[in-house]
């Protein structure tokens, strides 16, 4: 392994196979001009695509559930989440309060103090299980796991400031908004000049990911492949994907919000890392021919001195395609440079398109018919709704059950307005540059929305009658119909795809023979993942916790089956409903 302090400085744009665009804040040398489309389809009207306050509703009412269901007040965390998942499930639910925090208003308007008072009430209530969680975090279990689950601390601890700072900003404009803020002297001025109770754990979760970040920062090796990050030390040295998206989203993201709110405080550490991390995924030809990125790299004849990243997993999940889009909308924010947001997008479209979707007809490629057979598979998904390979047949571990709420959680993050009154404050801007990749940008997420859209009403249907997200989304569009791995469609022996998301490592050569690693696996790659037969085995009698309600399967229902409906699929639900919100609503501003 090596410290990143030896890392060359690169705050140049990475390598690519086609001449790279001029960034708005350098004036143009051998580069491209500024794109002006990142979708080349025909414009079309997309007001029936709009997110109605229904819609918002729904999300909220998603949170609640979420929260009701699957987070213990004595435990202070999601009990029967794993540590990595409940990381995530800190990230949705603190990316949700940034929603309720701007939107609660078209919901309730609050024109009067006491309905300001009962909003700021119900954001509150929810933030407080947020900062509960930070303590009841096992930091000490998760310090000695691999290398991405330490990283997804870091980037639920970076949404968490980006709430406390968006809703002090919001609810307390007239206040100090500095975290080191402290009690002013005269009652007068305290009432007038003191910021959001809130705002005040600001410098707790930045302490946490950047604890996090270093520990993450430690799995770069430049030993094999020329760099990346490397997945579990204690298997067969494995480079993959997540683990380098990660690596790339949580750098710039440090980089990006970590600070005191002073350009002086950011720290070069992080952009160095999210630039040289993105440069090597690029080209590390971890991207097949559908613009999908494959799970990973192993290193061949490695005990005969190999150091090549030369035998590729083909196995794709959706989290792969998702988590690096916030890295990618950071490093244009921060660079200037639009050919991280035409990744960005291309990768986007090749997704939809992997769901059976069309952005030129704005609808499904297959007929979606409840009394027909299942659509075919197209890659990950089909008719139109995203799809991992074990929805439909219901065998999803606790892992890939969260895989879908990550994807629309970055996208979401991705597809934000590029904001004028955020360029960087430097000598250069290229207005008329920016001005064209705003409207580029905007103008390809508006595209997606169709799609956004038809997902989150497919997630809707998936609900039971207690508001509990099901894993199969589109199960009802096609009947609630029961299919198994031999009659999904999907081909489950493909060559070089290995789903250890679902069934683990093997016990072999390239993954390793001292040490297996299992789905919700913690340190010493034992197994605990939780089922809902565990459930009962969980302490939840104690006085200040509610019981939890054991899951009642529903013999006609598909989403009962295997693990049925939990906490990462409620996850999935809130992702979904907020981003088809979200961007709706920057969209039509």
């Amino acid at each position: 392994m090596f410290i990143l302090a030896f890392l060359p400085v690169v705050i140049a744009s990475y390598k690519h196979t086609k001449q790279e665009y001029c960034s708005i804040y350098a004036v143009a040398t051998n580069c491209r001009p500024p794109p002006d489309a990142f979708l080349h389809i025909p414009a079309r009207d997309l007001a029936s695509d709009e997110a109605k306050t229904g819609i918002l509703e729904d999300a909220f009412s998603a949170l609640a559930v979420l929260q009701n269901e699957y987070y213990q007040i004595g435990r202070n965390t999601w009990p029967s989440a794993i540590d990595w998942t409940a990381a995530v499930t800190e990230t949705v639910v603190s990316g949700m309060l940034s929603t309720l925090t701007k939107s609660i208003d078209l919901i309730v308007p609050g024109i009067t103090p006491s309905i300001r008072e009962a909003q700021e009430n119900l954001i509150s209530s929810v933030y407080d299980q947020v900062v509960g969680y930070h303590f009841a975090q096992d930091i000490v279990a998760i310090r000695d796991q691999a290398f991405d689950d330490i990283l997804w601390v870091v980037l639920g601890w970076v949404e968490a400031v980006n709430f406390a700072r968006s809703h002090d900003g919001i609810r307390f404009p007239e206040a100090e908004h500095s975290p080191n803020a402290s009690f002013p002297t005269d009652v007068h001025a305290a009432l007038a000049l003191l910021p959001w109770r809130g705002h005040l754990w600001i410098p707790s979760f930045q302490s946490r990911a950047k604890s996090f970040w270093l520990l993450g920062a430690q799995g770069w090796d430049t030993a094999l492949c020329h760099g990346g990050m490397v997945w579990n030390p204690r298997l067969e040295p494995y480079k993959n994907a997540i683990t380098n998206e990660l690596y790339i989203s949580a750098s710039i993201s440090m980089y990006q919000y970590m600070n005191n709110g002073s350009v002086v405080d950011k720290d070069p550490l992080h952009l160095q890392a999210a630039i040289e991390g993105y440069k090597w995924l690029v080209n590390s030809n971890m991207m097949n021919r559908e613009g999908l990125y494959a799970d990973g790299f192993h290193i061949g004849r490695r005990k005969h001195g190999g150091v090549e990243c030369n035998i590729r997993d083909e196995m794709v999940y959706t989290y792969n395609q998702g988590v690096l889009l916030t890295g990618q909308r950071g490093l244009w924010d921060v660079t200037g440079s639009p050919s991280y947001l035409e990744d960005g997008h291309n990768l986007i479209q090749a997704v939809i398109k992997a769901t059976g979707w069309s952005l030129k007809t704005n609808r499904p490629i297959d007929s979606v018919d409840a009394s027909a057979k299942l659509p075919k598979w197209r890659g990950l998904g089909r008719g139109g709704v995203l799809e991992e390979k074990c929805d439909s047949s219901g065998t999803c571990s606790q892992d890939g059950q969260t895989f879908k709420g990550i994807y629309f959680h970055h996208l979401t993050a991705f597809c934000r307005p590029l904001d004028e009154d955020k360029l960087n404050d430097g000598d250069y801007v290229d207005v008329n540059g920016f001005t064209r990749v705003k409207a580029a940008h905007k103008s390809a997420c508006q595209a997606y929305l169709g799609w956004i859209k038809h997902n989150a009403l497919a997630a809707l249907t998936s609900r039971d009658s207690r508001g509990r997200f099901g894993m199969w989304w589109e199960s009802a569009l096609f009947g609630n119909i029961h299919v198994s791995r031999a009659s999904d469609g999907i081909d489950h022996d493909a060559a070089n795809a290995t789903d250890y998301r679902k069934d683990g490592t093997p016990n072999n050569d390239l993954w390793g023979r001292d040490s297996r690693w299992l789905p919700g696996s913690r340190k010493r790659a034992q197994d605990k993942q939780v089922t809902p037969e565990d459930y009962k085995k969980l302490d939840m009698l104690d006085l200040t916790e509610k019981p939890m309600r054991k899951p009642k399967p529903h013999p006609n229902d598909p989403n009962d089956r295997g693990r049925g409906r939990t906490v990462e699929t409620q996850v999935g639900g809130v992702a979904v409903l907020r981003a088809y919100w979200d961007i709706s609503q920057s969209l039509s501003s």
